[in-house]
């Protein structure tokens, strides 16, 4: 079936070789290891949409989750409650889609925000995102697509193939302009599976069936086209085989040529016979197609070909979902086993693989130079020679411009082509077809740019340049930017840009005047130039921009130039502006470290520009600068303002201070605030000494603001110092109303009279309330000032009014007086009136002056200043007058009613006439002169307490009776009858005789008997009573005084009770009863009830107070009334006379404390009675709680007949209540009747239990169908012995596991083991089995039958509580089944130590090997390999290597080391070698050199070179064996000891190892001392032969005297005849060289031939080199690396030595036996 060529490179693929494969292969994850479950890895519960995500729903017990895996942290997935029949996440952010039935949702994970919904109308049997915003809905019979953005819906694309009715939908795939459409599908047809795809166009609407099983498209750009292809790659596996198509699908895009078809074999092995594709996918970065296969075969396929590239088995599960791996450009997917695996293109080793193993150079070629890969160089610098040397110079400059990896764009490439003539037929040179095609293939390197641009920048074509640095195609470099700054310095700033040199762009910027971006720059590229040299250079040309630039040097927290040095060149230029304006920006933050440049500041605007100092001190900006030195320089210039704020030392302050027309007086002020005390003082007094006119008014200022911290005394001692009275007075004038001190304001007075301010004297003396009166009397009597208003106020202030008449009289200022108490204070009219009398003035002029002064002064005084001289008629004209003015004002009354009782002028009628006069004040006046008028008095005053003492001090009663009835104040009645009142006896008796018998009004006969009453005066009160009610009166009948005379006998003589009782009718009977009854008067009270017929409160007399129960029978015979049966009924109910008391009942009818009854029958026992009593309370009342006691009633007297028929009649009792009552007390029978009546069922079945009926309560417990009841009659039937019903029982428990410890629990309590495993064993196949009993079940295997615990485990590891079990298997030492528990429940450590603990019974190789791989302790490893030592080291190399991916290999070796154990683990060294690790290639080289295999250590040290080379040298130089002394010398040689490494092989007479090393010694004195030694050695054959390896490093007039010496020129010969040859050449040359350049220069001189660039762009004139070719040497310092030696004779492709490879043929066939002993 197949053609011989694929069976070969089949054969050839699938052939295990040595070298390495074209692919990488990589596994990323094990999803199981991740908590995914094996069950859930599948093509219906796992997507992968992208190599991004994977997403996978699971089913975790009821709860449903989706898990979402970040392929970017696999370890951490994220799951999420979800219900959802599939889900699939969006290929590139955190966005999942959900399907559930028909509703489709979308959902942003990270924002927890539902995007989209639709419910669709068809059910959705396959989806697929199809780009980030859009999926694609595949339903039965058509294909929607849904974007994600905005509002849209699920838009129908096409409807669905007939041919693809019934197939399983597996893909969906669009093209990248999702122009065309594919949907895939597979379905069972004869024995195998069939592919079935409908390609759909969306530009035409028609679809096309094809049969293919996965088809994938891509996007490809044929060679020579500019536009890329839509490709269209599909697999097929029919019953005549499998086939790769490879198609371009529509019409090609304008001006491309169309893509061939390509169709291929494809390869299935014989033992995949049922084998087809699953899946496809192209690489856009390598352009290969990677194809999956059902049986896990990968088949890589270059996609423009069509060429099998490899074939192999990655997978033995089948590989369900792959999605392109965007990383690697590869294939990534899941297989069924949980493996996330992918396949990509190894870079490296494509092209050698296609090339050797495949034997397709082309090919390789072809993949080299699409993809750039390296591995192919050999051939493209052939391909370039041979077509070079053909004289296909444009198929050469192809090659050149398209070979990989650049290997071909050099400077000896562009110096041949510039060496080529140009071809016939044709206008343009090679070297500038060379550079057309590299400018149409992308960018020139740096070579390529220089010799382009120094042409086109000699012609001027500056716009070329421009254009190709725009374009990008150009290589920026330093040497380009000079070549172009000769010309323009901007043009040559963009190439400096771009070529990253800084120092030449920041120049560029200097030059150009942006200063600005200097800065800028050199943050951005982190590059430090001279700043100060660029800053004096731009202040030289513009000191502005400088400035500029010198601000942003220290915009940043990091500066970037020394501060100092920056002001150093503004003062060298002498920019004070520029300097200012600098320093004010840079020092702003005011730092210590900056004092001197402050200064420096300063100073030098203090100088030039006073004013801009001033401003800058102003502003308080700067606090660290020298103060003194700026100090004096501002009080040279003027500033003294700013010297005071400067100066420090008093002499200094001083001598600028003084100065105050210079100063602003506000700021002066302010500033004495900032001195100290006595610098302040002693300042203001310089002051006045200077020039007290001048700076009295700003001391003054001082004083005022600052008195409080300067004292006010020394303010004052100082102005009183220069007698300026009037700074005094301004000064103090200015405290004055805020000071609370004496001297300030008496100091005031003084300087204000002194000053003539009167006006000021009079304020202070008025308003001030500090200054000392006295001293102020005393002054204002000396001054004698002429108004003496300032010492009438003091004096009327201050009390001297007595002292002020006495001065004014005596110095006859009597119209001051007048003055005084008709203007300043009449009110001090009395006192004057009291001065006047005392100096005897004459009553005429103190009546006028009292007439004078109208109502304005106090009376009171007037009198009393009157009557203490006994002058008081001397008023009585005046007292009249007002009297008749209608004053009603107290103190005149009270001075008339003085005057008329002292002149006994019908006082008592002016008494109790006038309603004026203070009663008190005139009783008082009145007590000695005349009682009764002091009664009087205070009676019409109501003044109870001094009528009350005048009346008892003088025998008053019968008036302070009749006075205290009418007052009717209970408080005073209180006072007078108190018993301390000694008066009390014979006032009462005039309370009675006199005071109430004269009274007619009932409220005075009230509040005396109250207050009678209140007084505790019973026997007082009976007699005032008696004489009230029972003597004929008006208040006889009065019920109130009946009740008060009936309760008073009560409390104070109880044998007068029953006479009133019987006496009185008008009074409160149940009240007075009550009263009676609580003073124990019970006869009394059962009076007054008979009287007024309350028979029950009588009875109730007799039971409750009496307590006769007999006389209440009697009482209760008697009368035979129902309300006094039920009384006595509950008086004997509570004596406990049961019988009696149902009797009392039944004869009052009475049920309504049945409550009572029934609790004392349940008390006493006595449940005959209780029937009888019930009986008759159930025909009266229908209360459920008579019905349910008279049932339990019938109960407790075993009444079950009667109970039966109650039960079958209606009735209202709580039967359930009864029921559980009877069962409480054991009265099982009754309670069965109860339960049953009711079909409780639960309590029936419990009933049973007692009654020993078990199988009826099992059937009780079925009907009950609860828990409790189960387990009650489950324990009852164990206790019974009954199993086999308790196991019935038991099976209905155990399903609760809240119920199952208890079972368990009274199962083992008891002993029965058997039973309790039997109930287990029987409970694992219930619906409803849960993890509790597989657990318990597994407990007790542990403890009773451990032979069966193993078995049960591995049949329900799942369903059981690992930990719980763990512990049990732990207690019971059953170590094999405690590390399979382990294993389940993942703790593999403690696997891994269980088994290394207990080795006989637990240890197994494979599953130690599978469970060590899983541990999270690395340490486990290194104690499992110390356990393989003790007990399995012939398994360790094993173990060993299942732990290389974890294990610390230095730590490794280091252990076996110690341990001693290193040639026993030399297989796993050598497995982990390949890591090139020092610490093994160390170890494995130890243990080689021990076993002495030097074969096996040099291959080892060639191929892993981590390890210490010098120390191994060392070692090996001394060693016994020659081969590895030899191995030594080879070390020595890596390691550039070239001395060390020919001696030891001239020792070991090694001398082919000895001249090979010399030569790569490439150091001549070597060469030579090799040579020497050889001639010592008389080994002149090695001689020549070390002449033919050390050619070019041996010097011929060193080797002709050597040779010439040892007469051996035979030997040497050779060598000199190849130098003699090397030497005409490189003559030849340069002479052939000369002349054409002298030809060339000629040409050039007089014919210059333009030559121009074919194509679109811009035509670019070079001048051409010499038309014969040659060498044409480039510009001093810019000759390319062997140039030289190519133009003097090279070759192509040979060393730049040129001996080895040029040496003639004779040399080859020197003899050799000089070469035996090597």
């Amino acid at each position: 079936k197949f053609s011989k060529e694929l069976r070969e490179n089949v054969l050839c693929i699938s052939d295990k070789m040595t070298q390495q494969l074209p692919i990488k292969f990589q596994e990323h994850v094990q999803l199981t290891n991740v908590g995914i479950n094996a069950g859930n890895i599948g093509f219906s519960t796992l997507t992968m949409e992208s190599d991004k995500f994977i997403c996978v729903r699971e089913k975790v017990g009821e709860n449903n989750q989706v898990v979402i895996i970040d392929m970017a942290d696999p370890t951490n997935p994220i799951r999420r409650p979800i219900t959802a029949d599939s889900a699939i996440m969006n290929p590139s952010y955190k966005v999942i889609a959900l399907k559930a039935g028909k509703t489709l949702q979308i959902f942003n994970i990270e924002m927890k925000t539902k995007m989209k919904a639709h419910v669709m109308v068809e059910d959705v049997i396959f989806w697929k995102w199809i780009n980030d915003k859009s999926l694609a809905l595949v339903t039965e019979v058509a294909v929607f697509h849904w974007s994600i953005e905005g509002d849209s819906q699920p838009q129908k694309v096409f409807d669905r193939h007939a041919n693809l009715s019934g197939c399983q939908i597996i893909n969906y795939r669009v093209d990248f302009h999702q122009k065309w459409l594919l949907l895939v599908g597979i379905t069972a047809q004869t024995g195998r599976v069939v592919g079935s795809m409908q390609l759909y166009s969306m530009d035409r609407k028609v679809s096309q069936h094809i049969e293919g099983h996965a088809a994938a498209f891509s996007q490809f750009r044929v060679q020579g086209n500019k536009e890329d292809s839509t490709l269209f790659s599909f697999a097929v596996r029919s019953a005549a085989g499998g086939k790769l198509h490879i198609i371009e699908v529509g019409a090609p895009p304008a001006g491309n040529q169309p893509f061939q078809k390509k169709a291929v074999d494809i390869f299935f092995p014989p033992e995949a016979e049922q084998d087809f594709p699953v899946a496809m996918q192209v690489s856009d970065k390598m352009h290969m197609i990677f194809l999956i296969t059902k049986c896990g075969y990968i088949h890589m396929y270059d996609l423009e070909t069509a060429e099998c590239i490899y074939m192999n088995r990655i997978s033995s599960d089948t590989i369900f979902v792959t999605a392109l791996h965007e990383a690697t450009g590869g294939i990534i997917g899941v297989n069924r086993k949980g493996q996330v695996l992918s396949v990509s293109v190894d870079e490296d080793n494509l092209v050698p693989y296609v090339s050797n193993s495949l034997s397709k150079p082309e090919l390789a070629l072809r993949l080299a130079q699409r993809c750039n890969l390296s591995g192919a160089d050999d051939l493209f610098i052939k391909q370039f020679n041979n077509l070079f040397a053909q004289g296909r110079y444009p198929e050469a400059a192809n090659v050149a411009a398209t070979a990989p990896k650049g290997i071909l764009r050099t400077p000896q490439t562009i110096q041949r082509f510039q060496q080529c003539p140009v071809q016939p037929g044709s206008s343009t040179t090679p070297l500038l077809q060379y550079f057309g095609l590299l400018l149409e293939k992308g960018q020139l390197n740096k070579f390529e740019s220089l010799e382009l641009c120094r042409p086109v920048l000699q012609q001027n074509r500056k716009q070329l340049l421009e254009k190709w640095l725009k374009e990008n195609k150009l290589e920026c470099s330093e040497e380009l930017g000079d070549l172009v700054k000769q010309m323009d310095t901007t043009l040559a700033l963009s190439v400096y840009l771009r070529a990253n040199a800084p120092a030449k762009v920041i120049q560029c910027f200097a030059e150009t005047g942006q200063f600005e971006k200097i800065v800028l720059y050199a943050k951005k590229v982190g590059y430090q130039p001279d700043w100060i040299y660029l800053l004096r250079a731009v202040m030289r040309t513009n000191p502005d921009a400088g400035l500029k630039f010198a601000t942003m040097l220290f915009q940043d927290e990091e500066k970037l130039a020394d501060l100092r040095q920056v002001v150093n060149v503004f003062t060298e230029m002498n920019l004070v502006q520029q300097c200012t304006a600098f320093l004010l920006e840079a020092l702003k933050e005011n730092k210590p470290e900056e004092a001197d440049l402050q200064t420096r500041l300063l100073e030098m605007n203090l100088l030039s520009a006073p004013q801009v100092a001033d401003a800058i001190m102003g502003n308080q900006m700067f606090t660290h600068y020298d103060r003194a030195s700026v100090a004096k320089l501002c009080e040279q210039v003027g500033l003294l303002q700013r010297a005071l704020e400067h100066y420090t030392d008093l002499f200094d302050i001083k001598r600028a201070v003084v100065h105050t027309h210079l100063l602003n007086s506000e700021w002066l002020v302010n500033y004495f605030g900032t001195l100290s005390v006595d610098d302040s003082l002693e300042c203001i007094q310089a002051m006045l000494a200077a020039n007290i006119r001048q700076n009295l008014q700003v001391c003054v200022q001082i004083a005022s603001k600052y008195h409080e911290q300067l004292g006010t005394q020394p303010l004052i001692d100082i102005f009183e110092s220069f007698k300026s009275y009037e700074g005094l007075f301004y000064f103090l004038g200015s405290i004055v109303n805020f000071s609370q001190e004496e001297d300030v304001h008496f100091k005031y007075i003084q300087a204000a009279c002194k000053t003539g301010q009167i006006k000021e004297v009079e304020r202070i003396c008025r308003e001030s309330n500090c200054y000392n009166a006295e001293k102020v009397k005393t002054f204002l009597k000396e001054a004698k000032l002429n108004d003496q208003l300032p010492l009438i106020i003091v004096c009327d202030r201050f009390d001297f009014v007595h002292d002020l008449v006495l001065y004014l009289y005596r110095n006859n200022n009597q119209k001051y007086i007048e003055i005084y108490v008709q203007k300043v204070n009449p009110s001090r009219l009395p006192v004057v009136i009291g001065g006047l009398l005392d100096v005897d003035c004459s009553e005429e002029i103190i009546k006028n002056m009292i007439h004078s002064v109208k109502g304005q002064f106090s009376t009171d005084e007037l009198v009393e200043e009157v009557e203490k001289r006994n002058r008081l008629k001397l008023l009585l004209p005046w007292l009249e007058t007002r009297v008749h003015e209608g004053v009603d004002e107290p103190a005149t009354h009270n001075a008339l009613a003085k005057i008329y009782i002292d002149s006994s002028n019908n006082a008592e009628r002016f008494l109790r006439e006038n309603q004026f006069y203070d009663s008190k004040v005139i009783g008082k006046y009145c007590e000695k002169r005349n009682p009764h008028l002091a009664c009087v008095a205070y009676e019409r005053g109501l003044c109870d307490q001094e009528l009350i003492k005048v009346c008892n001090d003088n025998s008053l009663f019968k008036s302070e009776a009749r006075y205290l009835v009418r007052r009717r104040d209970a408080e005073l009645w209180a006072q007078v009858l108190d018993p301390q009142n000694t008066y009390r006896r014979q006032l009462i008796d005039q309370v009675v005789q006199t005071a109430l018998s004269e009274t007619k009004d009932p409220d005075d006969i009230s509040i005396t008997v109250k207050a009678f009453m209140t007084a505790d005066l019973p026997t007082e009160l009976i007699e005032l009573l008696e004489k009230i009610v029972l003597e004929s009166s008006i208040f006889s009948d009065h019920k109130n005084l009946q009740n008060l005379l009936i309760l008073t006998a009560i409390k104070a003589d109880r044998s007068k009770v029953m006479e009133y009782i019987n006496k009185l009718d008008n009074y409160d009977a149940p009240d007075i009863a009550s009263i009676a009854i609580n003073s124990e008067l019970f006869e009394e009270a059962i009076v007054i009830f008979n009287k007024n017929q309350q028979y029950a409160r009588a009875i109730s007399v007799l039971i409750d107070n009496v307590k006769n129960l007999d006389r209440a029978y009697e009482y209760a015979e008697k009368f035979n009334i129902p309300e006094v049966w039920s009384l006595l009924g509950s008086a004997q109910l509570r004596e406990g006379l049961m019988k009696e008391a149902v009797d009392s009942y039944i004869k009052a009818q009475d049920p309504t404390n049945y409550l009572g009854v029934i609790q004392a029958a349940q008390t006493s026992g006595m449940y005959e009675e209780l029937v009888k009593y019930l009986s008759m309370a159930r025909k009266k009342a229908k209360e459920p709680a008579i019905e349910t006691e008279l049932i339990y009633a019938y109960a407790k007297t075993d009444r079950l007949a009667e109970l039966e028929e109650f039960l079958a009649s209606p009735n209202h009792a709580q039967i359930q209540l009864v029921g559980d009552r009877c069962f409480d007390d054991g009265m099982y029978e009754a309670a069965k009747l109860l339960f049953n009546n009711i079909s409780n069922f639960a309590r029936l079945a419990s009933t049973l239990v007692h009654l020993g009926e078990y199988q009826a309560a099992v059937d009780g417990a079925r009907k009950a169908n609860s828990t409790r009841t189960w387990k009650e009659v489950c324990f009852a039937c164990v206790e019974g012995q009954e199993f086999r019903l308790a196991q019935m029982c038991g099976l209905h428990i155990v399903v609760h596991a809240d119920e199952l410890e208890e079972l368990i629990n009274f199962y083992q309590d008891r002993g029965y083991f058997e039973q309790l495993i039997t109930l287990l064993e029987a409970a694992l196949g219930l619906e409803r089995a849960h993890m509790g009993m597989f657990t318990e079940l597994a407990i007790l295997y542990s403890k009773f039958k451990p032979a069966k615990m193993r078995e049960h485990l591995e049949l329900f590891w799942s369903r059981v509580n690992i930990p719980k079990v763990l512990r049990a298997a732990e207690e019971a030492h059953l170590w094999s089944e405690l590390v399979f528990l382990y294993d389940k429940y993942e703790e593999y450590d403690n696997a891994v130590v269980a088994m290394m603990r207990h080795p006989t019974v637990s240890w197994k190789e494979s599953l130690f090997k599978d469970i060590i791989t899983k541990v999270a302790n690395i340490e486990l490893y290194y104690k499992a390999i110390q356990f393989y030592l003790d007990y399995k080291p012939m398994l360790l190399n094993d173990l060993l290597v299942v732990l290389v991916p974890r294990l610390d290999h230095t730590r490794a070796v280091n252990f076996f080391r110690k341990a001693n154990q290193m040639p026993l683990v030399l297989p796993y060294l050598k497995s982990v070698q390949s890591q090139n690790n020092k610490a093994i290639n160390e170890a494995v080289n130890d243990i080689l050199i021990d076993q002495e295999d030097f074969n096996a250590l040099r291959v080892s040290i060639d191929a892993f070179d981590n390890f210490d080379n010098i120390s191994l040298a060392m070692r090996l130089e001394k060693h016994e064996l020659v081969e590895f002394r030899r191995i030594s010398a080879y070390l020595y040689k890596g390691n550039n000891r070239w001395v060390q490494s020919v001696e030891l092989c001239k020792k070991d007479m090694l001398f082919k190892d000895a001249m090979q090393y010399a030569c790569e010694s490439r150091n001549t004195e070597i060469a030579e001392e090799l040579l020497a030694w050889f001639l010592n050695e008389k080994n002149y054959e090695c001689f020549a032969a070390c002449l033919y390896s050390c050619y070019d490093l041996l010097r011929p007039d060193v080797i002709m005297e050597l040779a010439w010496k040892n007469r051996i020129m035979d030997f040497a010969m050779p060598f000199f005849i190849q130098v003699m040859r090397e030497y005409l050449t490189k003559i030849d040359r340069l002479e052939n060289a000369e002349a054409v350049r002298k030809e060339a220069d000629t040409e050039k001189e007089y014919n210059q031939q333009p030559l121009v660039f074919e194509g679109d762009s811009q035509q670019l004139m070079l001048t051409a080199g010499p038309a014969g070719g040659g060498y044409v040497p480039p510009p001093m310092g810019q000759m390319p690396p062997g140039a030289m030696h190519g133009a003097y004779g090279g070759f192509p492709g040979a060393p730049q030595g040129g001996m080895p490879g040029a040496m003639p043929p004779y040399m080859n066939s020197m003899p050799n036996s000089g070469y035996g002993s090597m």
